[in-house]
């Protein structure tokens, strides 16, 4: 089942014991746009706290505005690592939550996200400073989870072959394997303009210095794409039409 992100943003967040607090975001891999985390606000009870919630804790969310059940207790999350969310979470940070938690890690080990073997297998480019010491950057990179806001990332500029085309302005997630599989673009650069679905296999490259994706699509295929309806469910069919638009092999797909 695929869902839109901005439908579970906001939704009050239900621990075994009673209301732990709402959706705030989430945090997905840049490699390969895995959900890692859910981004949870608690709220009064815990002085604002937020906290970050693995998809190994998650209980499936309904439709609608219901509440989003999770497998933990408040006095859990209460005594859990305290990690600074408006800082960059290191390897580290992770490792003690997962490790307080006994959630099984995601990196290095084949374990995915939602406890599923499926993810998207690609690493599009991404802006990296050439002088950076290779030795350095090699440490970085083991230590780097590599976690992105989808707050942040909302209202990136998406760009086609041919020049930029509009902004980023939602997400479609899977709820199986909670891996991202569609960007959601509103093509009016100025003014809201339709509604086209992107898939982060069709990424050429990101600059996040600069806040820009770029696409391997032209600005016509996008505009004459399938338009989205975020009322309307992703169908099966309706998936299989955007590939087929695009001219796009279908196993890219992760089902």
């Amino acid at each position: 089942m695929l869902l839109n992100i901005n439908s579970l943003t906001g939704r009050i967040i239900l621990a075994a014991d009673g209301e732990l607090g709402k959706v705030d975001e989430f945090y997905f891999d840049d490699r390969d746009w895995q959900i890692r985390y859910m981004v949870a606000e608690t709220g009064n009870w815990l002085l604002n706290r937020k906290v970050l919630i693995a998809p190994a804790a998650f209980k499936r969310p309904g439709p609608g505005s219901e509440p989003f059940a999770v497998a933990l207790t408040r006095d859990r999350v209460r005594n859990s690592p305290d990690i600074d969310t408006k800082k960059t979470v290191s390897r580290r940070h992770e490792l003690e939550l997962h490790q307080y938690y006994s959630w099984p890690p995601y990196w290095g080990g084949g374990f995915c996200a939602g406890g599923s073997s499926v993810g998207i297998t690609f690493t599009p480019a991404i802006e990296k400073n050439a002088k950076t010491d290779e030795e350095a950057a090699d440490r970085q990179a083991a230590e780097d989870p590599h976690l992105r806001g989808t707050r942040a990332v909302t209202g990136y500029t998406l760009h086609a072959t041919d020049g930029p085309l509009g902004r980023v302005e939602d997400y479609i997630t899977d709820l199986d394997g909670w891996n991202i599989r569609y960007l959601v673009v509103d093509t009016g650069l100025r003014l809201p303009g339709r509604k086209a679905l992107v898939s982060p296999h069709w990424i050429k490259s990101l600059v996040w210095k600069t806040s820009e994706i770029f696409v391997d699509l032209t600005q016509e295929a996008i505009r004459k794409s399938p338009e989205f309806d975020p009322a309307t469910p992703v169908s099966e069919d309706y998936q299989s039409a955007i590939y087929d638009h695009y001219g796009r092999p279908r196993r890219e797909r992760v089902r």
